[in-house]
Order: structure tokens, then C-alpha cells, then sequence
């Protein structure tokens, strides 16, 4: 793969400067979900957030899998990452943590190679399925023209973001990744990668699986949160189709996974990456501080 290299942070933080507040001791591996990127055009996925963990000692690295593509696919190419984040630095495993389609693509490498990692967070992850992306397989069925069109709609825009942000060499593949995205897409890849979800719908899964990984989530709750975000009024659109509380895109029960840190944040599904551009609630906390207390909770841990 050309573009498999990964946006190192910092590796040596000066430990004179930082503070150790986020100085965990496995690497922190940040995953972008659908149609994401590592680093467009100069403008980071996870807007500021690389840079707050690494100035208080986190080792970052910031993945880029194929925009579009199964989960399972997205896997095999973090997980050929996290190999060679082990080997550049030296660490026993990893801590993952993945936002939207990033959440299934993290608990894929944490379910077939546990050795490598201590945790993975999901950050509003699609574990249970997104009625966005049910409705929308409801209107293109498989194997129709409008199908057609809509995969090569979508190939087009993937293909773009993976050239612009270095990975154009990326195979992608948007109905796959539809698929996944679904309610029964979700649970066959639940069947298969079981670990981290809670017995219960909406309910808590442990704190720290079979497999010995430690499974955190967190998500929004909002949709129109900032009048000044462009976005904003989209996600207000998308969030009409859901029947439960929901961040534009993943409704907040199905972004349960492992312990629940929180699902009662004033933010959508951009505002959980700090999009656009660090615009968000006035009155909620900032996205970046959440990345910060988790790290430090990680580092607290051990991990």
C-alpha cells in the first residue's frame, strides 16, 4: 500500500515542556470513519486533537484506511498500521480509537490481534447499524441502476478525498461499505467480532472483554449545535429519520460499546472529530478536552 504511513506527532515529546497529562503508555492510534481522511488539504479529521494529546506527552499517530470499504477490509489496513506503529516504536500495543465506521474497523483489530492492543474507543461508533444508512439501502437496491449510480457518485467523491489526502492508492468500495453501515450489516459483524457490546440493547458491555482488550464509547446527542457551522443544518435533516436521541448520523444507543463514558453531550457527528473547523456547542465542553480526559483516564489505568 503507497500510502501506509502514518502522521507521527510526536515520538520523543520533551518531557521538560509536557505535562504527562496525556502521556499514556501505549501509542494512541486515531481512526477516521466514512468518507474520512487522515489529513485533507492541510485540515486534520480529528481537528486539533493530535496535537492537544501529543503536547502533554501522547505518543499520536493518526491512521488513513479507505474512505470507503467494508469493515473488515478498513481493518486489514489499520491492522497492517498498528504492526508497523509496534515496530517504530518499540510498544508491546496500541490504544485505538475510532470515530463513526472507525468503531466496527477498531473492534475488528482488536478482535483478531487482542495481543496488539490495549483498548479501543469508539467514538460515535455504528455498532448496532445507522437508520441513515438502512433507509438509504431501502432506496437503492442491490444490483439496480440507481445502485450504479450511486456507487460511482460516491467511488468518485472517496476517490477524491483518498488522492487529496494521500492514500489514492486506497481501494474503495461504497457499497460495501453501505452494507456495513446497516442494521444487518451490523450484526453479522457482530456475530463475528462479539467482543466490547453490551448484552442488552442500549445497555453497558465490560469494561474489559474476554480477549483482555479494555472497550470504551462516547457520543453526541445533538444535531443543530452551532448556527455558524455550515454542517449543521444537514445533520438537523438527517436526525429527523431516527426514532431515538442521536448525533445526525448514529443514533446514541447503537454508539454503545464496552463502558459508557457518556452519551449527553450537546454535540453531532462532526462536532465529535471537533469539525468544522472547532466549531461547536457554546456551552458544551470542548470535543478536544474529552480526547484529553480520556488519555489521561488510559494513562490512570496503566494503559
Amino acid at each position: 500500500m503507497k500510502r501506509w504511513w502514518l502522521l507521527l506527532l510526536c515520538t520523543l515529546p520533551l518531557l521538560g515542556q509536557a505535562s504527562g497529562y496525556t502521556q499514556t503508555r501505549y501509542p494512541i492510534v486515531l481512526v477516521h470513519g466514512l468518507f474520512g481522511f487522515d489529513r485533507l488539504l492541510g485540515v486534520d479529521y480529528f481537528y486539533g486533537i493530535p496535537q492537544a494529546l501529543s503536547r502533554d506527552g501522547a505518543r499520536v499517530y493518526v491512521a488513513q484506511v479507505s474512505a470507503t470499504q467494508s469493515s473488515e477490509l478498513r481493518g486489514e489496513q489499520l491492522l497492517a498500521q498498528v504492526q508497523q506503529v509496534l515496530a517504530v516504536t518499540g510498544a508491546d500495543k496500541v490504544n485505538l480509537i475510532g470515530h463513526s465506521h472507525g468503531g466496527p474497523t477498531i473492534r475488528y483489530v482488536a478482535s483478531v490481534a487482542p495481543d496488539m492492543v490495549a483498548s479501543a474507543t469508539s467514538v460515535g461508533g455504528v455498532h448496532f447499524g445507522s437508520e441513515i444508512a438502512d433507509r438509504v439501502r431501502m432506496r437503492v437496491t442491490p444490483g439496480s441502476a440507481e445502485e450504479a449510480l450511486a456507487a460511482a457518485a460516491a467511488s468518485a467523491l472517496s476517490g477524491v478525498i483518498s488522492l487529496l489526502s494521500g492514500g489514492g492508492d486506497l481501494p474503495q468500495d461504497p457499497i460495501a461499505a453501505l452494507d456495513a453501515l446497516t442494521s444487518a450489516g451490523a450484526v453479522n459483524f457482530n456475530a463475528a467480532y462479539p467482543e466490547g457490546l453490551p448484552s442488552r440493547h442500549c445497555g453497558e458491555g465490560p469494561l474489559q472483554a474476554e480477549n483482555g482488550v479494555y472497550y470504551f464509547s462516547w457520543s453526541g446527542r445533538g444535531n443543530l449545535t452551532n448556527i455558524l457551522d455550515p454542517v449543521d443544518p444537514a445533520l438537523v435533516l438527517t436526525g429527523t429519520f431516527f426514532g431515538e436521541a442521536n448525533d445526525g448520523l448514529v443514533g446514541v444507543c447503537s454508539s454503545h460499546l464496552g463502558k459508557v463514558l457518556g452519551t449527553h453531550y450537546r454535540m453531532n457527528h462532526l462536532d465529535e472529530v471537533n469539525q468544522s473547523f472547532g466549531i461547536h456547542h457554546l456551552f458544551e465542553t470542548d470535543p478536544v478536552s474529552l480526547y484529553r480526559q480520556h488519555a489521561n483516564r488510559l494513562k490512570e489505568m496503566g494503559l
